[in-house]
């Protein structure tokens, strides 16, 4: 995997976490959250992968801290890029209206670290 967001994440202590989550903010959160309060559909469906989101990691680990959600995260992309789907680096031209299942989840847990002041 290429992205930048993997070669900093280390989610296994929450010093890396943190910077890691920031990072994905500002690579696909802070367009994505932007582009879902333009539309309701759009947010529904974050709201949606927020959900599943949380429920992934109480079930998990008891809980939503900066570590999962960093893990949670790599996982997503890791997936992306094994299906030839890879997170593009900007999304300010991506059509927020017919963005894929993973670049949605990954908004989604910027919007979980956002609520669960990870970031």
């Amino acid at each position: 995997m290429s992205s930048t967001f993997d070669a900093t994440a280390d989610a296994t202590t929450m010093g890396s976490a943190r910077p890691a989550l920031d990072d994905l903010m500002a690579r696909v959160g802070v367009d994505g959250l932007v582009a879902a309060l333009q539309s309701a559909g759009l947010l529904a469906a974050v709201d949606q992968h927020a959900a599943a989101v949380r429920e992934a990691l109480i079930v998990r680990s008891g809980g939503v801290d900066a570590s999962g959600l960093a893990s949670y995260a790599r996982s997503i992309l890791a997936a992306a890029d094994r299906v030839g789907r890879p997170v593009p680096a900007q999304t300010g031209e991506l059509d927020w209206s017919r963005a894929g299942w993973h670049v949605l989840r990954l908004v989604a847990v910027c919007a979980v670290a956002d609520d669960a002041g990870c970031l």
